[in-house]
């Protein structure tokens, strides 16, 4: 008797020890876990260890931190009618784990669906030129849509990027051209601009050299002194009739050595 008690007495504590452990539940600092009891919504609870009734509740754990969610290439027709491929990505993270479990079968795939949609949407409306230029523009007001769709859902959209942008062979050949052209025309505008200010500047310079009779007269003479500075060669240079004037103007005579000169020898 005293054994079939004893017996009966650790079934009973084995049972309660199993009920405890089925009991016990253990959530991690960046997860939450929805408690159900009887299919009737208890809580979140977490993070650490916590018990709650064994057999009769069940408990859905949901990751707080930020997720990185790819939306696939999706093919799209800009305002301006070109077709392109556009890969984005959509960061968003759980702020309210009820909502997240209650509300939506799965939120990992509504939050990728809506975003699917709203990028095929939001770029539909936008040209080409503007897609390319005013990405930033772009994401955010994808940030706003789809946090203001997944706002039931306890989801927080932190930012929404345009990964890659895939344009057609031709529309690729046709905007290397344009900027080529483009290239050329600024080439052409600084090469004119150029041309504008060094002929201001000789124009310049000529007033200044050839209105007066001495600027002109250095500036042969300084040639003069660059072209002696060279190798020995034999250069033809055209001596102007204004560094003789001075000779010219001379006084018809003049007494040296014992006899008059009638003229100037040079």
């Amino acid at each position: 008797m005293d054994l079939l008690v004893l017996s009966v007495l650790g079934v009973i504590v084995l049972l309660l020890v199993f009920f405890a452990l089925s009991a016990i539940r253990v959530v991690q600092q960046y997860e939450r876990g929805v408690i159900f009891v009887l299919g009737r919504l208890i809580g979140a609870k977490g993070p650490g260890l916590f018990l709650v009734p064994p057999f009769i509740s069940r408990m859905s754990k949901v990751d707080l931190r930020i997720v990185t969610l790819t939306v696939p290439p999706q093919e799209v027709i800009t305002r301006d009618n070109v077709t392109i491929k556009v890969t984005a990505v959509v960061y968003f993270k759980v702020v309210d784990p009820i909502a997240a479990v209650v509300n939506v079968v799965n939120f990992n795939q509504a939050t990728t669906q809506i975003g699917q949609t709203t990028l095929r949407n939001i770029l539909g409306q936008s040209e080409l030129d503007e897609l390319l230029a005013e990405r930033k523009k772009i994401n955010l007001d994808l940030q706003v849509i789809i946090d203001e769709q997944t706002e039931q859902w306890g989801v927080k959209v932190t930012a929404v990027e345009i990964k890659d942008v895939e344009l057609p062979a031709t529309m690729q050949r046709a905007m290397a051209k344009q900027a080529e052209a483009e290239r050329e025309k600024r080439a052409k505008v600084i090469h004119a601009q150029g041309e504008l200010l060094a002929s201001t500047q000789l124009a310049q310079a000529a007033e200044v050299i050839g209105t007066p009779p001495a600027p002109l007269q250095l500036r042969y003479l300084q040639t003069l002194t660059e072209i002696a500075a060279e190798k020995n060669s034999t250069i033809i240079f055209p001596l102007p009739l204004d560094l003789l004037q001075g000779f010219l103007n001379m006084p018809a005579t003049v007494s040296g050595n014992g006899r008059d000169l009638t003229k100037t020898e040079i």
